[in-house]
């Protein structure tokens, strides 16, 4: 492989089937489609985590969550485990932020040469009250969801803006500099991040009686597992919701989508127009998706496809065009993907010891035999969530609870848990040995527990972290967190 410069581009809750090229008809994402058509789709990409910070680890480091112990939106990468970022530096490659990180700080050695107008954690902390997983009760924020959504102007819309002209800016005027080795930008949106609030006319794209009614929801719904329940009574976003703010915030969220594919528009015609479209591999994908109203589930934080599904797109030199991977790959594939891109060998470390696997080799045939493994301890988790892909089998470990069992084939939206069904015993316990191969769930939970507790009284305990308040989601820069 020719080592070549890599434009990331990294969106924020982007669900995988909000996307044309992954089939929706009413979606309009012309730009990604056509990235899409010129390199290679991943069918099954999962993120590692389905909150941002987690995620947003395991994509730094190439690591599972549980190896590096980034739990929680209050537990945020600080550099203390080196990823690929710093491997490219290591080797004076230019990497180069813009946008959302959603670090600890830009002052820590996270992996970049250097950060612009990046987004971190409110105050270098965080969600602090999502440390708190025992003796729960409903978020102050949750009711902001409901109310905010509609079309309007937020400073997550102009932040994208500002976030898109800094990336055309350095295509332009930075890239041309870095001609000794293959450079990194890493491109960081923040929508189709909630609030659910889209510009007038690309709300207008999408009428609210034109988009379908989420699925089992109201009457419809099925029974929801017991840590799922108790998830949607914290995060309790449904209870403010009529039926005429469902359709209004899916309206918003589609109108969020196509806006985010203009940017990324405008940032992959700065690069062709620049002169390096035929130097540059492109990655595009997301830190996880949103539930949607489906299930009576909004924002993220549950195993299910429009939590934990994401798009996945690489395209550029050496990349097979208008090619599809069926097999499972996640946001720790990144890792290998990006140091060969950069023409470096992987160490055997990389290689063979950590759970990632270059998509650009999966691309041209190679299957690796491996778990790809997503888990949550987050916010609103009674106990902790692990996920695995077996085939066509989808099966989430609940610690202390029953399992969740689909089978994606023949019932993709999941609408029939077969985790306790007699008749399919036998790949429930095929499943969770292969879940026990890449992870020891009690442990994992366990230490969760108490590394939480512990950021807590590290906080002043929990009576003044409750007073500190739930800011419901993090601000732009220089907007300050709106705490309830």
């Amino acid at each position: 492989m020719k080592p070549k410069n890599m434009l990331f581009i990294f969106s924020d809750e982007h669900t995988r089937e909000i996307t044309g090229c992954y089939g929706n008809r009413l979606i309009k994402t012309p730009h990604i489609d056509r990235l899409a058509a010129a390199g290679t789709r991943f069918d099954n990409a999962y993120t590692n985590c389905p909150i941002c910070v987690p995620a947003r680890a395991s994509l730094a480091t190439g690591r599972y969550v549980h190896e590096i112990g980034n739990w929680d939106n209050a537990h945020p990468y600080f550099g203390e485990t080196k990823g690929w970022g710093h491997r490219l530096q290591d080797e004076s490659h230019n990497v180069t932020a813009i946008g959302k990180l959603h670090y600890r700080s830009e002052q820590d050695p996270t992996g970049f040469s250097h950060e612009i107008n990046t987004l971190h954690v409110v105050d270098g902390k965080g969600d602090l009250l999502g440390l708190s997983r025992e003796n729960m009760s409903e978020r102050g924020a949750v009711k902001q969801l409901a109310g905010e959504a509609g079309p309007g102007d937020s400073t997550y819309i102009r932040y994208d803006v500002s976030t898109a002209q800094h990336a055309v800016r350095w295509l332009r005027d930075e890239a041309p500099k870095h001609t000794e080795r293959p450079w990194v930008l890493f491109v960081g949106f923040v929508l189709p991040h909630f609030p659910l609030i889209a510009p007038r006319d690309y709300y207008d794209m999408y009428p609210e009686q034109s988009l379908p009614w989420p699925r089992m929801y109201g009457d419809d719904a099925h029974t929801k597992h017991p840590v799922v329940k108790t998830l949607s009574t914290i995060m309790a976003y449904n209870d403010y919701f009529t039926e005429e703010k469902v359709r209004i915030a899916r309206s918003a969220y589609f109108g969020m989508v196509s806006l985010l594919d203009f940017h990324i528009g405008q940032v992959l015609g700065a690069l062709t127009d620049n002169g390096h479209g035929d130097s540059t591999r492109i990655v595009y994908t997301s830190d996880h998706g949103d539930n949607l109203g489906h299930r009576g589930l909004w924002g993220k934080s549950v195993m299910y496809e429009e939590a934990a599904a994401v798009p996945m797109i690489v395209a550029g030199p050496d990349v097979p065009a208008g090619h599809v991977v069926t097999d499972p790959v996640s946001l720790v594939d990144c890792h290998q993907t990006i140091i060969e891109s950069a023409g470096l060998d992987l160490t055997e470390e990389e290689e063979h010891s950590m759970p990632g696997h270059s998509l650009i080799r999966m691309a041209h045939g190679e299957s690796p035999e491996r778990t790809v493994l997503s888990e949550y301890h987050a916010a609103a988790s009674s106990t902790a969530m692990l996920m695995i892909r077996n085939g066509k089998w989808k099966y989430t470990h609940y610690v202390g609870e029953a399992p969740e069992l689909y089978d994606l084939e023949a019932d993709p939206h999941e609408t029939q848990d077969l985790g306790t069904s007699s008749n399919h015993q036998s790949i429930v316990g095929e499943c969770e040995q292969k879940l026990r191969e890449v992870i020891d769930p009690e442990a994992a939970n366990a230490q969760a527990f108490a590394d939480q507790k512990a950021m807590i009284e590290a906080n002043g305990g929990l009576e003044k972290i409750n007073s500190r308040g739930d800011f419901g989601y993090t601000p732009a820069p220089g907007q300050t967190p709106l705490y309830d």
